[in-house]
């Protein structure tokens, strides 16, 4: 084999380590930034070692130590050429969080070194679990361009219920308790966590997915970290472009589904196959260098052109996106010491909507009706992160970083619509259900509550400081560092339309005649009249943090890592005052990391962590605002067309809800809570094969501590007060819900004599009856990559878990319910009994593999496969409401204000359910089975022509096949309170995974 051959294989091989290096699994990362790297290794003591970026110039020199250890923290990514002062020169790629070695030293003065360059695929420097992928990796295989999607290549994660978006569930958790980071930045909405702000999906460098065992100077999350470093520019003038093309045309249609209640056979409950989908995104970007070496810049802007048609029973929407996304970004080199970046992000989406009508008696038309309004609905905002590294000496440097996110939620403008003033009414009776409704009086579609005009618009704001050091002393290297960030929610009170809700409802055979309780008899039209309005307001969560951590090098071959994170979380009411503050909350965290065999081919690694997560700003909201709320039914004789309001209103029959909240700071929290917080476990190996393969395999354990959720029962306030004297106590004095740790006696302050005075009193769990907030997750996971060499390189792994407990935490996916800290699991001990199983994120087995073929010099195919089991099925129902307070026949009877009254108007939520006699009958979680096996298949092909260079052409065919596996089923089985009838709809599915859809892309730089 000639030289020059040698060579160029060589370098092809070389490249393709460094591709497959990042997409290893796991890949044990340096917890040194979450948004640079580190170099690190070894050389003869007193020389110096040298890194120069190959794109930017940027460069530091050091001189080693006594110990012959070497180390540069905070290297922005890239790729590097670090030389030794001996001659002696290596080729490393640098990526998020990652420690990259060389090895100077005299022992490896036998490795032969070609062309200079070494990659090491292991990282020994750290404990950490994570994947890196970079721009080029993502960009050959066949991923949605999202950071969830690429999240999802990742052992452990799995797919999010359908209710929430597009979110991922990390190792058990649920979808609401990960963490964003963009440049650094938290970017996570902590007003319920389920959202994040994005940034142009072509200006991304490199994606870290942390999924667990990250240091102290990580935190505020349960699930995974998804942590992005945007592109920067380099020493050559670049530009490029890119159009995404995903046609309507050439995308399966929907499923349906009947509704089986319907007794002419007619009705859908799913109608998505008429839906149209029409997607173009266009991309131009700019980098360079305003000062060679020194001051460079890049930006990127996103145009988009998204057209979408939703097509409902009698009613429809088309909407377009057309406004764009845009980043800049600048990058000074002051020196070779201190660095500085501006990165400014434009993310608002500004959706144009029209809802039509369907002409009268038509539907399920799959065309648009009469246009019955227009608005734009405005999402996101801009971003602006500062950053700041300085390297003081050698061994001593500093980091701080500064971020500024303003942020817009549906935000309709105008923010009122035509028929605002019209109350929000449906006619349901004689024959006709929920599902065949019909709209009644001149209220606008688009529009069933109104927001307070004399607000600002609902948003949130955050801003954040942080501030690391670094200091190496001999054999261990000492991090600490303190971040503060204030998030504000701002939420514009609401009332329904018109300020009043009609539902028309008459008995008939389905309901035997009985309507909210009284028999009125068939035939017999009544109305259900509700009235709602919330308390505009200001709702912030400020949260503090300090940590320091060491990574002291025991031997040559043995890290020890110890860490301790010390958080403060305070949640604040619209006033101004504090309702939860947690303070001292600690978080130790240890690991190991053991070369094996002494040359970085062989890691034997563990952590033992905890990490908490803050109170959302939902809770703030919904716990310390004004709401009132109030239910009646009555006798009607009809109702005026025009308006949809009642015409001869009767007599008022059956229970009735008068629910208002005026809820005191002190009353609406223990005053003990702890915020949730996990505990876990990783024990890992991984292993070089060859030059070719590396395998690894790890187990995890995880266990939730001090759950938090809230508590709405008040039996046993009253009944405590009873035994302890207290008669002039009233229930309905307190707040209508309390935020606790389940299964904890419960300490609060509570107005006992009903004169205004409150008194901090500690009440016994047995009083109660809650039980402790429970959630593991046990998983072992087996994986295998092949680097790309011969033409293909293939990444594989497998998962066994098990997710158990009695509450899925701080969503909960099978009723959508996405009140972070506040869903209804723990309202009533007796939503909790049957809760016990394994949770919904439980997906026993997962296989995942993903890769690439280099056909020709000019055709590449690529591939990704997902193959997971199951995820339970429940029987849900309506909570018993026998003995509750307030129930007939017990103290207080058909008094409004207690749990009677407030449980009566719960949805079929509990793992109560009737059997053929209209008895409720406990059942457990998971009694109904699994749903069936998920498999996602998806294919591309990339086409790089020689006679074009730089020139990409690219095809992504997503689910080929057009699998049309159910994800998603109705379980509830009671189909009413007030009737003994079972769901008809009972375990039919209402959700399927996407069909099958194909997107083009040209991609061109010069």
């Amino acid at each position: 084999m000639n030289n020059k051959k040698s060579i160029n294989m060589f370098k092809q091989t070389l490249t393709a380590l460094a591709v497959s290096a990042m997409l290893l699994s796991p890949n044990i990362v340096s917890a040194a930034s979450n948004s640079t790297g580190s170099i690190y290794g070894e050389a003869v003591s007193g020389t110096t070692v040298t890194y120069k970026s190959k794109t930017t110039g940027a460069k530091r020199t050091i001189t080693v130590g006594e110990d012959g250890r070497f180390s540069f923290k905070d290297v922005p990514p890239g790729s590097y050429i670090v030389t030794s002062s001996d001659g002696t020169t290596q080729e490393v790629i640098v990526k998020i969080g990652t420690g990259s070695a060389v090895d100077f030293s005299e022992r490896d003065a036998n490795v032969v070194q070609v062309i200079g360059s070494r990659v090491s695929s292991i990282d020994m420097s750290s404990s950490e679990s994570t994947m890196v992928f970079t721009d080029e990796t993502i960009s050959l295989l066949p991923v949605a361009r999202n950071v969830v999607d690429v999240a999802m290549l990742t052992p452990g994660t799995v797919q999010g219920d359908d209710d929430f978006g597009n979110l991922p569930s990390f190792g058990g958790a649920s979808v609401a308790e990960n963490g964003y980071y963009i440049d650094g930045f938290d970017v996570t909405n902590i007003r319920t966590f389920l959202n994040y702000a994005n940034v142009p999906f072509d200006a991304i460098s490199q994606t870290q997915v942390k999924s667990g065992g990250y240091g102290a100077e990580f935190g505020r999350s349960l699930g995974g970290v998804t942590n992005i470093v945007t592109k920067s520019g380099t020493n050559e003038w670049k530009f490029g472009g890119a159009i995404y093309y995903t046609p309507d045309s050439l995308r399966a249609a929907k499923k349906d589904v009947f509704d089986k209640a319907d007794p002419e056979g007619e009705a859908l409950s799913v109608y998505d196959s008429d839906d149209y989908n029409d997607r173009i995104a266009y991309n131009f970007s700019v980098g360079g260098p305003i000062i060679k070496d020194r001051l460079f810049i890049f930006a990127n802007l996103e145009g988009r052109n998204y057209t979408n048609d939703w097509y409902n029973r009698s009613t429809s929407t088309h909407q377009e996106i057309s406004s764009p996304n845009a980043l800049v970004k600048l990058d000074w080199f002051a020196t070779d010491d201190h660095q500085i970046s501006l990165t400014y992000i434009q993310n608002e989406s500004d959706e144009e909507i029209i809802r039509y009508d369907n002409n009268e008696g038509e539907f399920y038309t799959g065309t648009h009706g009469v246009e019955g309004s227009r608005y734009t609905e405005e999402n996101g905002g801009d971003i602006t992160i500062a950053n700041y590294i300085g390297h003081i000496t050698d061994d001593f440097s500093v980091k701080f970083m500064y971020g500024k996110l303003t942020n817009r939620d549906n935000n309709r403008v105008p923010r009122a619509l035509p028929g605002g003033d019209c109350p929000y009414a449906y006619d349901t009776s004689g024959d006709l259900t929920w599902t065949t409704r019909v709209k009644i009086g001149c209220w606008n579609s688009a529009q069933s509550t109104v927001t307070d005009l004399n607000f600002r618009s609902d948003g949130d704001e955050r801003t954040a400081y942080k501030i690391d050091f670094d200091w190496t002393v001999g054999d261990h290297t000492v991090r600490f560092g303190y971040d503060q960030q204030e998030f504000i929610s701002f939420s514009p009170g609401v009332t329904y339309s018109g300020e009043n809700y009609y539902r028309y409802i008459s008995g008939n055979a389905a309901n035997g005649g009985t309507v909210n309780g009284v028999n009125v008899g068939e035939g017999t039209l009544t109305v259900r009249h509700r009235t709602y309005a919330t308390q505009s307001g200001n709702f912030s969560v400020d949260n503090t943090a300090f940590y320091i951590e060491d990574s002291w090098m025991l031997t040559d071959d043995v890290m020890i890592y110890a860490g301790l994170r010390n958080e403060t979380f305070t949640n604040y009411a619209a006033n101004g005052d504090v309702f939860v503050e947690a303070d001292g909350l600690i978080a130790p965290r240890l690991g190991f990391a053991w070369d094996m065999s002494g040359d970085g081919s062989e890691k034997l690694y563990g952590s033992l962590g905890r990490y908490f997560i803050p109170i959302a700003a939902n809770t703030n909201i919904r716990a310390t605002r004004t709401e009132a709320y109030t239910q009646k039914f009555y006798y009607v004789d009809g109702w005026d067309p025009t308006t949809g309001s009642p015409v001869g209103l009767g007599a008022q029959f059956g229970g009735e809800i008068i629910d208002i909240q005026e809820p005191d700071p002190r009353v609406i929290a223990v005053s003990d809570l702890n915020p949730m917080h996990q505990d876990e476990l990783i024990l890992g190996y991984q292993k070089m094969l060859n030059e070719e393969w590396t395998a690894g395999a790890k187990v995890i354990y995880k266990t939730v501590r001090d759950g938090m959720d809230d508590f709405c029962a008040h039996d046993g306030f009253y009944n405590w007060a009873q035994d302890n004297g207290y008669t002039n106590f009233d229930p309905s004095a307190m707040s209508g819900c309390l935020i606790v740790n389940p299964g904890n006696d419960l300490s609060l302050f509570m107005d006992l004599e009903h004169d205004g005075n409150l008194t901090h009193v500690t009440i016994p769990n047995s009083y109660f009856n809650l039980p402790e907030y429970e959630r593991t997750y046990k998983g072992l996971e087996i994986s295998a990559e092949r680097s790309f060499s011969d033409d293909f390189f293939v990444n594989v792994s497998y998962l066994l878990s098990y997710s158990e407990g009695n509450v899925e935490g701080y969503v909960n996916s099978t009723l959508g319910q996405e009140d972070a800290g506040a869903t209804q699991d723990f309202d009533h001990y007796k939503f909790q009994e049957g809760s016990d199983g394994y949770l919904p994120n439980d997906r026993r087995h997962q296989i995942k593999a993903y890769g690439a073929y280099k056909l020709t010099e000019e055709l590449t195919l690529t591939g990704r496969v997902s193959f997971s089991s199951g995820s339970p099925l429940s029987c849900f129902g309506y909570i018993p409401l026998d003995g509750m307070l307030g129930a007939p026949g017990t103290t207080h009877a058909g008094d409004t204000a207690f749990d009677y009254a407030n449980f009566e108007r719960y949805s079929g939520s509990s793992f109560y359910c009737k059997d053929e006699n209209g008895n409720p009958q406990l059942t457990n979680r998971g009694d109904y089975g699994r749903s069936d096996w998920l498999y996602t298949i998806d294919m591309g092909a990339s086409y790089k022509p020689d006679a074009i260079e730089n020139l990409t052409l690219q095809v992504d065919i997503f689910n080929p096949f057009n699998l049309d596996t159910v994800t998603e089923y109705n379980q509830q089985k009671d189909l009413a309170r007030d009737n003994n009838e079972i769901n008809p709809n009972f375990l039919s599915p209402t959700a399927f995974q996407a069909p099958r859809r194909v997107e083009f892309s040209i991609r061109y730089q010069f």
